[in-house]
């Protein structure tokens, strides 16, 4: 007992090491998602299809680097991915901090904030592939359900906890605080992933990209379906709650992570039991009933109810696909799988920005 006790708490250790680097850039990501839609819409002036396609560039960016990250994640290792993640965060920052410098001159800002989104959507592809690869190479195929886990808590607890913090810094120094904080974190990350061991590369015939994403596409599919809900939540929460005059957009953002990390910690277990395409039709389904709640809410109060169940919802469904893509590939072709399958919430999350937009401008934004 004791010699299995020391194995499991060295494979505890190997992911919580790894999946750090996922949860400092995902508190890079959500540091401006309760302020950037309004600084776009009420700062520079912009109308809310563009504050939308200003959270949504960055999936743009994390969708045209997917199908190079994996391959690369594959051939190089997955700590040289993060290495290259990290360096991105640090230039969004600086891009960052240049953009309310230009607020005077509200297209070049724009242009200068879209670069810093570009930047850091090519950084939460590196370090999203690159730290699952890692993990897994660390500690063996056989524990990729608890490294999936621990990354996807690691991934919305650290957005939960980067939302209210990202209010805090605006509320001190407006975007200027928000570019400073990624840099830093960019900083932090290269400091903390440089001195930790490489894994070993498999050398093996590889499948072509293309052959890799074919098969993943049926459970990517689904997964984009998902996704849509905290994309509307994410680029639309914020404009929602102003113009129901709520405050407090921050507790429905860390509802939906908090929301997350629970049903990751009482119910992941459940994929084993049940399969993982009836686990996803349940969670989608309260992921539904959530999204629901929000626009019926009469109270801010119940929108974070609500808010709060679409994170519960959406908890499992990239757990429970994750594992039946994760064995349709070879070893070698891992980090190409993940990142085919993670390419589809990004391109939910991208579409979804601009195409809330048009339903907010004509519908109200309770229609997204």
């Amino acid at each position: 007992m004791p010699a299995h006790s020391h194995a499991a708490a060295r494979i505890s250790l190997q992911i919580a090491l790894t999946v750090t680097s996922t949860a400092l850039i995902y508190f890079a990501v959500g540091l401006p998602l309760a302020v950037l839609p309004g600084w776009v819409h009420h700062e520079l002036g912009y109308s809310a299809v563009i504050a939308g396609a200003a959270i949504s560039v960055q999936y743009v960016a994390t969708i045209v680097s997917r199908g190079l990250v994996g391959p690369m994640t594959d051939v190089l290792g997955a700590k040289v991915s993060i290495l290259v993640g990290f360096s991105c965060c640090l230039a969004s920052g600086l891009a960052g901090m240049a953009a309310p410098a230009l607020a005077a001159r509200a297209g070049e800002a724009l242009a200068v904030l879209f670069l810093s989104r570009i930047m850091l959507g090519f950084g939460e592809s590196m370090i999203g592939t690159g730290a699952i690869t890692w993990a897994i190479g660390r500690v063996g195929a056989e524990h990729t359900a608890q490294v999936i886990s621990w990354n996807g808590i690691a991934t919305y607890a650290a957005i939960a906890l980067g939302a209210p913090i990202g209010t805090l810094l605006y509320a001190m120094d407006g975007m200027n605080a928000i570019g400073v904080a990624l840099a830093v974190i960019g900083l932090a990350g290269l400091a903390f992933t440089m001195p930790q061991p490489r894994t070993r590369v498999l050398v093996a015939k590889r499948l072509p990209f293309r052959a890799v994403f074919l098969r993943v596409v049926p459970y990517g599919a689904i997964l984009a379906l998902g996704a849509i809900g905290f994309g509307v939540i994410s680029a639309f929460i914020a404009l929602y709650y102003t113009s129901r005059g709520w405050g407090g957009v921050w507790m429905a953002l860390s509802a939906f992570g908090i929301g997350f990390v629970l049903a990751r910690i009482l119910f992941v277990g459940s994929i084993a039991r049940h399969g993982g395409l009836r686990v996803a039709g349940v969670f989608l389904t309260l992921e539904s009933l959530g999204l629901f709640l929000v626009w019926a809410a009469p109270w801010s109060w119940l929108a974070v109810v609500g808010a709060g169940a679409s994170g519960f919802g959406f908890a499992l469904i990239f757990p429970a696909l994750g594992l039946i893509v994760v064995d349709l590939v070879p070893p070698q072709n891992r980090g190409s799988a993940i990142g085919a399958y993670s390419m589809f919430t990004d391109v939910a999350l991208c579409a979804t920005g601009p195409v809330a937009g048009v339903l907010a401008t004509h519908g109200g934004y309770g229609a997204p």
